[in-house]
């Protein structure tokens, strides 16, 4: 399938980190936690994490972790359609495409569910056909984007004269939690929410653009689950996160990449990747020894993790900069799972 559009979006709301934890300290977060828990935000929402700011639904970003479940529910009803047909209409409208044009919507998240899903509050908002094919994808976690890319490349298999909608959007923020626990505590200090959206076609000759997706791969370890997963805590999302994950993802990273440059691609192809973390970044770093990175910290840096559009993000940062391709897109997270695909022209 090849290429037709793509356009990022984010909530009004930015803010640093400074500015997150003079919000958790000011409105009483902090006393819930224990001194080393307090010394733990502090320390990483003040030194060198590798992001300078990030985007949220609300500016008091705080008063969340003491919102009901219910509340939280409400926040991503109202959010998470609300990024994702924004960024849908921005690829809309750069690819000059009419919502009647729209012949199926993929859309993933993992940071709430809503039944029916985010799929129909888009396809009302835009105006899509009735007929309109809808897919909601939910629980691949962080690395949804790329799976949900392969549906879309099945279909327009089947169908290669429509045209799909690529949809990826988390509240990430409607997830936040706070406890004595390490991960928790760092998951606060890395996620942020935005959303990014995708148009493909079969025909290369109906693509505003060559870039075609091929050659997708997945690496499941269900052994390591427990490691990064979302759990419920209380109605609540809690973020469960090991220590242990920047080298896991690292690894299987490697052993997918190894995967397709044994089945002939190019050694040098740029890397997407999913952001993680700046460990997380190091990690790939260490494992992939000559490749860039640039994208992949640029996106963690002015947009936080957040969670499934960040791959699709690097990907919209490395055309709008002219970057030449091949690419070689990857992303990561709960299952523990990995997934990757390549970009290039014919």
């Amino acid at each position: 399938m090849f290429l037709h559009s793509i356009a990022p979006a984010w909530p009004d709301h930015c803010l640093t980190q400074a500015d997150i934890l003079q919000l958790l300290q000011h409105t009483g977060v902090c006393d819930a936690i224990k001194p080393r828990s307090q010394e733990l935000l502090r320390k990483v929402l003040t030194g060198d994490s590798g992001i300078a700011q990030r985007y949220s639904t609300t500016r008091d970003t705080a008063a969340l972790l003491s919102a009901a479940p219910d509340e939280l529910s409400r926040l991503f009803e109202e959010a998470a359609p609300a990024l994702a047909s924004g960024a849908l209409e921005k690829a809309m409208t750069q690819g000059s495409v009419a919502p009647e044009e729209i012949d199926a919507l993929f859309l993933c998240t993992c940071t709430g569910y809503l039944c029916p899903g985010v799929t129909s509050h888009v396809a009302e908002r835009l105006g899509l056909r009735p007929d309109a094919v809808l897919h909601d994808i939910v629980g691949l976690g962080c690395g949804a984007a790329i799976p949900a890319l392969r549906a879309a490349s099945h279909y327009l298999a089947a169908h290669p004269g429509h045209t799909v909608a690529v949809v990826a959007v988390e509240v990430c923020s409607a997830a936040f939690y706070v406890d004595d626990d390490p991960g928790v505590l760092i998951s606060l200090c890395l996620f942020g929410d935005g959303a990014c959206a995708s148009l493909w076609r079969g025909n290369a000759d109906r693509a505003a653009t060559p870039l075609r997706a091929h050659s997708f791969r997945s690496l499941h370890l269900p052994e390591e689950r427990e490691k990064i997963r979302f759990v419920n805590a209380g109605g609540r999302l809690r973020n469960q996160l090991h220590r242990s994950v920047p080298a896991l993802a690292a690894a299987a990273v490697r052993q997918l990449h190894a995967a397709d440059t044994a089945a002939g691609m190019d050694p040098a192809t740029r890397i997407i990747s999913h952001s993680g973390g700046r460990d997380v970044i190091e990690a790939l770093r260490a494992v992939l020894p000559g490749h860039s990175f640039s994208e992949t910290e640029a996106v963690l840096r002015d947009c936080g993790n957040m969670s499934s559009p960040s791959v699709l993000i690097a990907l919209h940062r490395a055309l709008e900069a002219r970057t030449a391709p091949p690419f070689w897109l990857t992303a990561f997270g709960a299952g523990f799972s990995a997934h990757s695909c390549q970009l290039d022209t014919l």
